[in-house]
C-alpha cells in the first residue's frame, strides 16, 4: 500500500511520530508476554517512526494486539497527548503547534468515539446535555438550535428524539455507543477517530454499529481512523489497514491484500486468531506464537515514510 502524494490534499498526515515513556513506574516490572519493554518497565519507546496519510472520505484501520501502541496513537492524533517527536497535521495544520484556542476551534473538524460506552457518558447528565457538549465547547449558547440538531443526530443513528430527556442508564450498550456516535457527529467533523468502538459490545450488536459507521461514511463523507484488535471490523469499514506490533508499523495494505497474502508472521497470527465458523476464538496470546519466528524486515511499502516525504501510497 502506498500513500497519496503530498501534492494531493490529505485530510490527516502523521509523520515520523515517536513517543517515549519518561517516568519509571513505582512498581517492579513483571514479565508479560506480548508487552513491549516500555510497557513492562514504564520507560522507553511506545511508538516509533509512525507515518501515514488519510485522504478525505477514506477510512484507515489500525490493527494490533493490546499493547501495540494503538490507543496511544489515537490520543496523540486527537491532541490529547503530545508526542516525543514527529507531527500530526489535520488539513495541513500541525495540531501540536496550535494554541489552546486554535485547538479548541479546530476540534470541530475531528471528534472521537471511545471504546467503553458505559464510562464515556456522564451518568448524571441527560442525553441532551451529553450530545450537545461539543457545540457548547465551541461556544454555542442557543439551546433551541442545539436541541434541534441533537434530535436530528439521534434519529440519524437510529434512536428517537424523545431519548434526549433520558439518562445513560436507560440504554443498552449498543444504544449508548450510538449516543456517543451522535455526539461525535454534532460538529459535522471531517474525521472521526474510533478507538475500539465495538469491542465492549455483544457480538450481535457489533455488526449493527459497524453498519451504522459505514452508512455515516457514505452519507456525510466522513473519514474514519478505526483502532481495533479485530481485523474483521477493519475489513468491514476501511479501504486501508496498518498492522502495529510493539509500537511500530510492520505491514500495511488493503484489507483484502493483508487477508489473502500477509507477509509478516505476526499478521498471519492475527488472521489465524480470528473466529471461524463453528469454532471459538483462539485464546492464546499472539505473542506466544513461536517467537522463534522473527518478524521479517518490512517491505518498502511497509517502511515508515521519511519526514517531509510521502509514505508511498497512492489513492488511499
Amino acid at each position: 500500500m502506498s500513500a497519496p502524494s503530498t501534492s494531493r490534499c490529505n485530510l490527516l498526515e502523521v509523520r515520523d511520530l515517536s513517543h517515549h515513556y519518561r517516568q519509571p513506574r513505582r512498581w517492579p516490572a513483571l514479565p508479560w508476554p506480548g508487552r513491549s519493554p516500555a510497557q513492562q518497565t514504564g520507560q522507553g519507546p511506545v511508538l516509533e517512526h509512525i507515518s501515514f496519510s488519510l485522504p478525505p472520505g477514506h477510512s484507515l484501520g489500525i490493527v494490533g494486539e493490546s499493547g501495540a501502541g494503538k490507543s496511544t496513537l489515537a490520543r496523540i492524533v486527537m491532541a490529547l497527548e503530545r508526542p516525543s517527536r514527529g507531527s500530526v497535521r489535520l488539513l495541513g495544520r500541525d495540531l501540536h503547534q496550535m494554541s489552546p484556542e486554535q485547538l479548541r476551534l479546530a476540534r470541530a473538524d475531528f471528534q472521537m468515539v471511545f471504546q467503553d460506552p458505559y464510562s464515556s457518558l456522564n451518568p448524571r447528565q441527560r442525553i441532551e446535555r451529553i450530545v450537545t457538549e461539543p457545540l457548547r465547547a465551541l461556544g454555542e449558547r442557543e439551546p433551541l438550535p442545539m436541541r434541534r440538531r441533537a434530535e436530528q443526530m439521534l434519529e440519524q443513528v437510529g434512536l428517537h428524539s424523545r431519548d434526549l430527556d433520558k439518562y445513560p442508564h436507560e440504554f443498552s450498550g449498543g444504544q449508548r455507543q450510538r449516543i456517543a456516535i451522535a455526539r461525535a457527529l454534532m460538529t459535522r467533523p471531517r474525521l472521526i477517530v474510533a478507538d475500539e468502538p465495538v469491542s465492549a459490545l455483544d457480538v450481535s450488536i457489533q455488526a449493527q454499529v459497524l453498519d451504522l459507521l459505514l452508512e455515516l461514511k457514505k452519507t456525510y463523507g466522513i473519514s474514519f481512523l478505526l483502532i481495533s484488535h479485530d481485523m474483521a471490523a477493519i475489513h468491514h469499514l476501511c479501504e486501508d489497514m496498518l498492522v502495529m506490533h510493539q509500537g511500530r508499523i510492520i505491514e500495511r495494505g488493503s484489507p483484502a491484500q493483508l487477508f489473502h497474502s500477509p507477509q509478516q508472521p505476526y499478521t498471519q497470527a492475527l488472521i489465524a486468531a480470528m473466529p471461524q465458523l463453528g469454532q471459538g476464538r483462539r485464546r492464546e496470546r499472539l505473542a506466544q506464537q513461536p517467537q522463534q519466528q522473527q518478524l521479517q524486515q518490512p517491505s518498502a511499502a511497509a517502511q515508515p515514510a521519511a519526514p517531509g516525504k510521502d509514505d508511498g501510497r497512492e489513492g488511499h
